[in-house]
């Protein structure tokens, strides 16, 4: 397999130690949907080629314009990542010059929760390949397909990634070698072809305002989540603890007990049935407050 740098398994960043990994019989999303999902999400992304120092990722927009950092990102319907990429950055001018070979790459993209709670960081994946420049006669179907992505692409100059000089912006392909992601839900590698083919999440649009709002408007929602725990040994909680929305996907909602006894812990909750949209999702979340709301109250 292919591999440009892309940490095996017993070298992969652990997420967050001490967090649980789902049964292997809970409803998830595979690993090669947790890839696509990420690369077409807005979370930090940031590129490194071997032989030069990369940009770091962060939680934080990078305020240097020459860093390999993609100010917007797409999938082709082959399964290529297009970029879009400041022309001065190290990404830019290797795949400019480079002759014959197409030069490696690793994109990193960083998962962030959108709300307040300890140990944010979700996952990372990693995305490896071959990078090159995207050529004239494809430069405009590329644009379009990242401004559909990115409905503010003008503000991130994707027409000026259109004239003739760039307009100080560079248009990359990214062609897919290989995957690896690392997050809440295990470490698994990705082959090229089960990434081309492979949905984003369609909740991922809306995850963090949906989270944001549970959070912000429905904590006390969150906490009678609590209720549909059982007595599994290790998930007490009580009615004044923290309940915080860290994740929802179009299988169900996770969330975190930051002040559980004991030590804190992260809980899912399955839709009945996987969400296709948001009025489904409406649906299946008002069925989760109900059946929490029917549990008698638990005490600790």
């Amino acid at each position: 397999m292919f591999r440009p740098g892309i940490p095996l398994p017993s070298a992969a960043q652990s997420t967050e130690e001490g967090q649980p990994r789902p049964g292997e019989d809970a409803p998830r999303p595979s690993a090669a949907e947790r890839v696509r999902t990420l690369v077409e999400s807005k979370a930090t992304a940031s590129l490194s080629i071997p032989g030069i120092e990369p940009a770091a990722a962060t939680d934080e927009p990078a305020g240097d314009p020459g860093a390999d950092l993609p100010a917007a990102r797409a999938v082709t319907p082959d399964g290529d990542v297009l970029l879009l990429l400041p022309g001065a950055g190290a990404a830019a001018r290797a795949a400019a010059y480079a002759q014959d070979d197409e030069p490696a790459c690793v994109m990193e993209i960083t998962d962030v929760a959108p709300v307040a709670v300890p140990h944010r960081i979700r996952g990372r994946a990693w995305v490896g390949g071959w990078l090159t420049p995207v050529r004239d006669r494809d430069r405009a179907a590329s644009a379009a397909l990242l401004a559909r992505r990115h409905p503010v692409g003008e503000l991130l100059g994707l027409r000026e990634a259109l004239t003739g000089d760039g307009g100080g912006w560079a248009l990359l392909r990214l062609e897919v070698g290989e995957a690896y992601v690392d997050d809440l839900w295990g470490a698994e590698p990705v082959e090229p072809e089960e990434f081309a083919t492979a949905a984003p999440d369609p909740l991922a649009p809306h995850e963090a305002e949906l989270l944001q709002h549970l959070h912000a408007a429905h904590d006390d929602r969150m906490r009678d989540l609590c209720a549909l725990l059982g007595d599994h040994p290790g998930r007490a909680c009580g009615a004044r603890d923290r309940a915080v929305p860290v994740a929802l996907d179009r299988f169900g909602l996770r969330v975190r007990f930051p002040d559980a006894p004991g030590a804190p812990f992260d809980a899912r909750f399955d839709f009945p049935e996987p969400v296709r949209n948001i009025s489904e999702l409406r649906r299946a979340m008002h069925a989760l407050f109900e059946a929490a709301t029917d549990q008698p109250p638990r005490t600790r």
